[in-house]
């Protein structure tokens, strides 16, 4: 039906981190799949197939802040959807609820007494073929919800009240006994992560969200898994509600900043991630594409290209706080100095301020050094940096960067904290 195409490319890829994940839950435990409404009914019909039909709980509209575009033939798309299975039919849900609407409690609550706020809520039973339920009580006969003995305790106790003679009666509800608005799977109360909460990351959650996902579907103490947990928003929503977690990621930004903002008061062990020489020479040689992205990402404010193959020489990018280009470029085996020169013609090419020739090992060549010194400097301010320069994992492992002002952070624009690039 789809034919060769990317969707038909990424709903395999999501088909066997489905079945992982089914195979990893507890009998008791829930899935919830984030995705646009672009992909949603492929993915559904991919997770009836993993789960099973009948484990399908529910389909949740989330509304955000702001529509993603603004497009001439097409509504402005302003939600996502979140699919939730169940590994069987007996899983862990508790339902959600959230605070009342001001105007509702204003509106339904209007009674007061020295209890509280109150409404009037009936009792009239919707069921009328109820023999055992149909009685009179004060001077009015109908089939009630209660029996006759719960209805005399309650009306002896002021809960059930009748309005003048010869209404129905009806009983109190007060404010203070309600749990809060029930949360439907229509969730149009949680924007995007803004302000202090975000960290710049593009596809960052806000914490509200998940915390109204592990508050439904698991206990503390559970354990909850984010297959892709980018900048950790699941993370710390677990810890706060003192779940236990694990996140994966592949993105080392990601990593980084899990580790270095979300989780910096802890030790927290991270795999698979270069933490010596010896493990930077192994990632080069056996996956040199995430060598070169994580290279890239060692110098705070640099990201990879996006582009691997094809990449025009470009391995990294970033920006300097008045908009000048720094490109990077890694390699992870033996330095030529034809590859040098190829590096500074790309950064005449791009105009860029400066360039930054990353390597695994410091660059001894006399020549390729003159040269480096040769392409000069670039001012900002009152200081002078240089056009071209080495820099090595090796100095990374050294705790030295390579020499740049400060660099805008990659997603928010903002300047990164402190004075940090400087050899």
């Amino acid at each position: 039906m789809l034919g060769d195409c990317g969707m038909l490319a990424y709903l395999s890829y999501m088909a066997e981190r489905l079945a992982e994940i089914r195979r990893l839950l507890k009998p008791s435990g829930s899935v919830y799949l984030h995705c646009d409404p672009t992909a949603s009914h492929y993915l559904k019909a991919v997770l009836d197939a993993v789960f099973g039909a009948e484990n399908f709980r529910n389909e949740i509209n989330w509304k955000r802040s702001n529509p993603k575009s603004l497009g001439s033939v097409n509504f402005p798309n302003c939600r996502d959807v979140i699919l939730r299975y169940s590994r069987t039919q007996n899983c862990t849900f508790q339902m959600v609820f959230g605070p009342h609407d001001p105007e509702y409690v204003r509106t339904a609550y209007r009674h007061r007494d020295a209890k509280g706020r109150y409404r009037l809520l009936p009792l009239l039973n919707p069921n009328d073929d109820r023999p055992n339920l149909t009685y009179e009580f004060l001077g009015v006969t109908r089939v009630w919800r209660w029996t006759r003995e719960r209805m005399e305790a309650a009306y002896e106790a002021g809960i059930v009240v009748q309005t003048r003679p010869g209404a129905v009666p009806q009983y109190k509800k007060y404010l203070h006994e309600s749990r809060g608005r029930t949360v439907t799977n229509d969730w149009q109360d949680i924007g995007q992560a803004s302000g202090k909460e975000s960290v710049g990351y593009p596809t960052q959650k806000p914490s509200g969200l998940l915390e109204r996902i592990l508050q439904a579907s698991s206990n503390p103490g559970d354990v909850v898994l984010d297959p892709f947990c980018g900048c950790g928003t699941t993370i710390m929503a677990a810890r706060k509600l003192k779940r236990r977690f694990i996140g994966i990621d592949i993105s080392h930004f990601a990593i980084d900043l899990v580790r270095d903002r979300r989780l910096k008061d802890r030790s927290i062990r991270i795999h698979g991630v270069p933490v010596d020489m010896h493990t930077a020479e192994l990632m080069a040689r056996d996956e040199p594409f995430e060598f070169e992205k994580w290279a890239v990402t060692r110098v705070p404010g640099m990201v990879p290209n996006t582009r691997q193959v094809g990449d025009r020489g470009i391995d990294g990018r970033g920006m300097l706080l008045d908009g000048g280009l720094v490109l990077a470029q890694v390699k992870g085996g033996r330095f030529a100095l034809g590859h040098f020169r190829d590096f500074l013609h790309v950064v005449g090419r791009e105009d860029a301020a400066c360039g930054i020739f990353t390597t695994l090992r410091p660059v001894r060549s006399t020549n390729a050094k003159r040269e480096a010194v040769d392409t000069g400097h670039f001012q900002l301010g009152i200081n002078r940096y240089p056009k071209a320069q080495f820099w090595s994992i090796a100095d990374y492992f050294q705790n030295r960067l390579p020499t740049l002002p400060p660099l805008a952070d990659p997603y928010s624009g903002e300047p990164m904290q402190g004075d940090i690039l400087t050899s």
